[in-house]
């Protein structure tokens, strides 16, 4: 998380339980489990190996259930060899018994011996994934004290909402206009009459 929103957060929600939502999480994973891919995909290639993992990154991203016959076959394909991606795979989907924990410190746990076997597999994207949840483990663990009922996703909805209204109200000379702007879009407030229509 951005340490200045961080601490404005701290400021000015004191009270507020701050929760790193698995959306986040899960996003950063699958992110460096690509960058793991790509990477080894290309040493792969380079040195003259049979290329493996052309056509590789859904059966690797996607959850097992979600995969289509023909992606099914190409990973269970893949699980035969001892490669980064596989071993990153591996871990990523160990990671998805973290949500399965009722109790914080159980979790906890869980989270501390998965980030040091993380740290330990010599996978650069993936130890630097299990670095940053060691650094914001209250945050992580927050989401159980909230018993997994909190999402981000009205919040990330909203932040797109007034990312497109603002948008939308490039050119106006104040600033006055573009938060009456986001006032109406967000709260479907009843609109003044003024010469520009906010669509």
């Amino acid at each position: 998380m951005w340490k200045p929103y961080l601490n404005v957060i701290a400021e000015r929600l004191a009270q507020a339980v701050h929760v790193l939502d698995r959306f986040h999480i899960l996003k950063k994973l699958n992110e460096a489990l690509d960058e793991v891919r790509r990477v080894e995909t290309r040493r792969l290639k380079t040195e003259g190996y049979e290329p493996v993992l052309q056509h590789s990154r859904w059966c690797l991203l996607k959850r097992p259930k979600n995969l289509t016959d023909k992606q099914t076959v190409k990973l269970n394909e893949l699980l035969r060899y001892n490669l980064q991606s596989v071993r990153g795979y591996l871990l990523r989907e160990d990671f998805q018994r973290f949500w399965q924990y009722v109790s914080p410190y159980w979790a906890g746990k869980f989270l501390d011996e998965w980030c040091t076997r993380t740290m330990r597999s010599k996978i650069a994207p993936m130890k630097k994934v299990a670095g940053s949840l060691r650094r914001h483990r209250p945050l992580i663990l927050n989401w159980f004290r909230a018993k997994g009922t909190l999402s981000a996703g009205v919040v990330e909805g909203l932040n797109n909402k007034a990312k497109l209204t603002t948008r939308k109200a490039y050119g106006f000379r104040t600033f006055k206009a573009a938060e009456t702007a986001l006032y109406h879009t967000l709260g479907h407030l009843p609109e003044p009459t003024f010469t520009h229509e906010f669509c």
